[in-house]
């Protein structure tokens, strides 16, 4: 019997009618384990994974691999965006064993999660040098049942592996003593440091970091200009520029219906992988608006629009939240939905519009893959379209939308979320969009209720239903999106919260011995190794992001504990941000807010200054207005004046915008 149709996953969903019997994570698995003296077969994928497909088509509905799963284990499906804990776990494993690691994961673990072999995707049969799944299934159970001592030796020394690398920075920091804990870090040296070792990866004529595949690393491109504008290096400026350029230029970039596809699979950003990401979208639409900010090109505040028009549309759920992806494939093939060939843009557009739709998306005879066209600008070109293009576009995106369309993955994540509304709000106040405004306060009110149960922050929603313990990165977005919200609003109810899921995360996830934080909560489940997340990946570290969200959350809320929170885990990491500071890029960037923090408060009703501080990118700012409360933001300040204030030090009261600009000026960095 398969035990995963009552889950909220609609991953695990997809597999309720495989012939394997599944189990979702959980005593239950567990318990059958250690009654039936089998290990577990532990499967980690998500929706839109295209190599998750391959190998659930290929094996996991295949009779005869479900028998010999049946045979030899207990299986186990996971949701990776459900259960990031139990990702970062099993990845290190599967790293550590592999040098590689991917989804589907796919690792084999003692009745009580301890990992002894672990691999990603397995081919049905032997080919390029891989052994078929059902070979390696016969060969793991038999050394289960006939070679227990080594098994469980090769257990315990890859559990001393993933504790080393899940607590990397409590190990290192352990290495560099307590009075070097207490030196001063210097934001402007590791912030050129990992400049430096940008560029010496930066691709100059196409951008990015690295060769192909290329993944955008928008908190790479933020920091060179941050960079650029401390400094004045050109080159800095031109590897976010030109990164940006190529990004919004190329097949990654949907020119029909917005957003971001997940990566390129080439070095032109023009072959994507055709999966779209909530993540992606959120923290590059927020890219591309500081990059208007600093420069004033209106492409960039275009592309960010665009995309986040597409998430709104796409991606809102019924009940005012945000899905989390598509799925790279439609009707079994990738990007065939948004693909063209000449003959379908005849077929598509009147006469007079065929040529200028095909010269402006570069859609031709031959293609540019696999004999399709995927719409993309030339580098440099305008992205603005003219009025017979717009049209053209207008008519694509109506016949796309009548294809077969790639499956959806309808569950809602908290940190996704809170992620976006942080986005839309930071938007909304630079733009005076008021839909964007709308939605930000739509979202975020979904996440402070439907997603608490009994009180407890909950990771996943769908169909009504709010699952799983939340982890940390969901309460430090939160705390992101609800000091976004309170800049966006003026209402002191988002600063309340602010504080409030900033406490909640203090409460849940800090470890009062070595400081930092966990990324599971004191209340969940006991893991093999409780995880403290440092490294960036995909997405910024959660420690990163909680130091920066309690940072900002400190400006607008009396709690001592949240500043020294969030100065603790960076001493933790002190040994890490010292040796490879690249590889703590988020964490970098919070430090400024550390070393000076930025208030500037508008007090009594003056539209035209609020304005003004709205119009810069200040990301080590916080900005508070409206609704006055007994905070020291506005302790003895009179009405209708900015209060521009730095490293606890603040300038006179400025009364119009020319005195406010100058002031302004001088925060920048």
């Amino acid at each position: 019997m398969n035990h995963l149709a009552d889950e909220t996953s609609p991953y695990l969903r997809q597999h309720a009618d495989n012939p394997v019997e599944w189990f979702p994570w959980g005593d239950e698995a567990m318990e059958r384990a250690a009654k039936e003296d089998k290990p577990i077969f532990l499967s980690i994928g998500y929706a839109s994974c295209h190599w998750c497909h391959v190998m659930a088509h290929e094996s996991f509905e295949d009779e005869a691999t479900a028998t010999d799963l049946a045979r030899w284990f207990v299986s186990v499906k996971v949701d990776r965006e459900e259960r990031p804990d139990l990702d970062a776990l099993y990845m290190a494993a599967t790293q550590a064993l592999t040098g590689h690691g991917g989804w589907p994961m796919s690792v084999f673990c003692t009745p009580e999660g301890r990992p002894f072999y672990a691999g990603t995707y397995f081919p049905p049969e032997e080919r390029h040098g891989m052994p078929s799944f059902r070979r390696v299934i016969e060969a793991l159970g038999t050394a289960w049942e006939q070679d227990r001592a080594n098994v469980l030796a090769q257990a315990d020394a890859l559990v001393d592996a993933v504790r080393r690398e899940v607590r990397l920075a409590e190990s290192l920091s352990e290495t560099i003593g307590p009075d070097a804990q207490e030196d001063r870090l210097d934001p402007d040296a590791l912030t050129d440091e990992v400049v430096t070792g940008l560029h010496a990866g930066f691709d100059p004529q196409w951008g990015g970091f690295g060769p192909a595949p290329k993944f955008p690393r928008p908190s790479l491109i933020e920091l060179c200009l941050r960079h650029h504008r401390r400094t004045g290096s050109e080159r800095s400026r031109q590897m976010a520029l030109t990164t940006l350029d190529a990004m919004a230029a190329g097949g990654m970039y949907d020119h029909l219906v917005g957003g971001f596809c997940r990566y390129s699979t080439d070095n032109r950003w023009l072959v994507p992988h055709f999966e779209k990401m909530l993540t992606d979208q959120a923290l590059l639409a927020r890219a591309y608006l500081h990059a208007w900010q600093e420069t004033g090109h209106t492409q960039y505040l275009a592309v960010t629009t665009e995309t986040l028009d597409f998430v709104l549309r796409d991606l809102s759920t019924p009940e005012g939240a945000l899905y989390s992806s598509f799925d790279a494939d439609a009707g079994g093939v990738e990007g065939s939905h948004a693909t063209w060939t000449l003959s379908e843009l005849r077929d598509a557009l009147p006469a007079h519009l065929v040529q200028p739709a095909a010269d402006w998306y570069g859609i031709t005879e031959g293609g540019n893959w696999e004999g399709r066209s995927i719409p993309f600008r030339p580098v440099g070109a305008p992205l603005e379209r003219p009025p017979e293009v717009e049209e053209a576009r207008m008519l694509l995106a109506t016949v796309r939308a009548d294809r077969i369309q790639p499956a959806r993955d309808e569950k809602v994540l908290t940190e996704w979320n809170a992620m976006a509304v942080a986005t839309l709000a930071e938007v909304a106040a630079a733009t005076g969009s008021a839909h964007f405004a709308q939605r930000a306060e739509e979202i975020g009110e979904f996440l402070m209720t439907a997603m608490y149960d009994e009180g407890r922050l909950m990771r996943s929603w769908q169909g009504g239903r709010a699952r799983h313990l939340a982890v940390a990165a969901d309460h430090a977005w939160l705390v992101e999106a609800c000091v976004r919200l309170s800049e966006l609003t003026g209402r002191q109810l988002w600063r309340t919260r602010a504080g409030t899921v900033a406490r909640e995360l203090l409460d849940h996830f800090w470890d009062t011995e070595s400081g930092g934080f966990f990324t599971t909560g004191d209340d969940a489940e006991t893991l093999i190794v409780r995880p403290k997340e440092y490294v960036d990946a995909a997405l910024p570290a959660t420690n990163s992001i909680a130091v920066h969200a309690l940072l900002r959350a400190s400006a607008l809320d009396d709690d001592p504990r949240l500043y020294q929170a969030a100065e603790r885990t960076v001493g933790q990491a002190r040994a890490l941000l010292a040796r490879h500071p690249g590889a703590l890029a988020d964490m970098v960037a919070a430090l400024p807010m550390l070393d000076g923090r930025q208030e500037i408060v508008v007090t009594g009703h003056r539209p035209d200054l609020l304005s003004e501080v709205r119009r810069h990118w200040l990301p080590a700012a916080v900005t508070a207005w409206g609704e006055p409360d007994g905070s020291p933001l506005y302790a003895d300040r009179p009405a209708d004046f900015a209060f521009v204030c730095h490293g606890f030090t603040c300038q006179a009261p400025a009364g119009d915008v020319t005195t406010l600009a100058a002031q302004i000026e001088g925060l920048r960095r």
